[in-house]
């Protein structure tokens, strides 16, 4: 993916921290790019009791190869920035299996 060296990506003893760009509702499930600082995620799930939250984990769970349950909202519950906790990962590793995207 072009511009994942740009991505906001830092380690925390939980795992790395990803800065999320979240477009519920959207056609398809994806992962559209880099937008500034943030991985662009749009989801078809709508934005109403965590669904959308949920479908985004899931698709970057399947996108970086690892199960689901590692994959966990960190802030930004209700709005369209958010970022995400991805453990088993170091933030290097996280950045370059999005660059293979």
């Amino acid at each position: 993916m072009q511009g994942s060296d740009k991505l906001s990506l830092s380690d925390s003893p939980a795992g790395t921290l990803l800065a999320v760009k979240a477009v519920p509702g959207s056609s398809r499930d994806r992962i559209a790019g880099v937008l500034g600082d943030r991985l662009k995620v749009t989801v078809s799930a709508a934005a109403e009791k965590g669904k959308a939250n949920e479908a985004i984990a899931r698709l970057l769970a399947e996108a970086l190869g690892v199960p689901p349950r590692c994959v966990a909202l960190r802030s930004g519950q209700t709005r369209p920035m958010k970022e995400f906790v991805i453990a088993r990962l170091t933030a290097a590793e996280v950045r370059r299996r999005l660059a293979a995207l």
